[in-house]
């Protein structure tokens, strides 16, 4: 296997991070999709990244189904819950954490065009949808120790991955001011190997 990935993408992140924690040693390429030298798309026809290539010669993404089927090939630290129920809530975490990075790569995109081509109401757009959904996130967990009463998994893994993306790319939004649970979530998720080696670069 060989993943295709942005070293700064949260979704390629959250791979890296189930890899390392499922023991599973899958060497690592940097592709930007934005290069002009990218050859993403020959993997991904939408040309996202992250991409996993399989030994048979097919690849999977995105993100989810990656994980989904990392967690499927190796009984080591089983991620995924096992009962269905438990299963769609975990995904429910994963969906609104991917959501929200959705929302902010949407702004870096957008304050990357010329500033006379830029909207100001599409940015504070996407700036509704994160903080909605950070104080969903928040509301959701509580005072739990982890996203789902079953323990450390995809969920923390997912909501992990946006909160250091929100820190590379939005340095000067401090939503732990008003995010205090997701503040110790995220910083005790900074302590796992799994993340400190995952951190990406400035």
């Amino acid at each position: 296997m060989k993943l295709i990935a942005s070293l700064t993408s949260p979704f390629a992140r959250k791979v890296r991070v189930v890899l390392a924690e499922k023991k599973i040693d899958c060497p690592v390429e940097v592709d930007i999709p934005w290069d002009a030298d990218s050859r993403v798309h020959q993997f991904n026809p939408l040309g996202k990244v992250p991409v996993l290539l399989l030994d048979d010669g097919h690849s999977l993404y995105d993100s989810r189904v990656i994980v989904e089927y990392l967690d499927s090939i190796s009984p080591v630290a089983r991620l995924f819950p096992q009962e269905r129920r438990r299963q769609i809530e975990a995904r429910r975490w994963e969906a609104l954490a991917d959501g929200i990075c959705d929302a902010a790569a949407t702004i870096v995109l957008e304050r990357k065009r010329p500033a006379e081509q830029q909207s100001s109401e599409w940015i504070a757009r996407q700036q509704d949808k994160i903080e909605r959904g950070l104080a969903a996130l928040s509301h959701d967990l509580g005072e739990r120790t982890w996203c789902c009463d079953d323990g450390y998994g995809i969920a923390d893994i997912s909501v992990g991955c946006c909160l250091g993306y929100l820190d590379l790319r939005f340095a000067g939004f401090d939503w732990r001011a008003s995010h205090a649970n997701l503040a110790q979530l995220a910083h005790k998720l900074q302590q796992r190997p799994s993340f400190a080696d995952t951190v990406p670069p400035q």
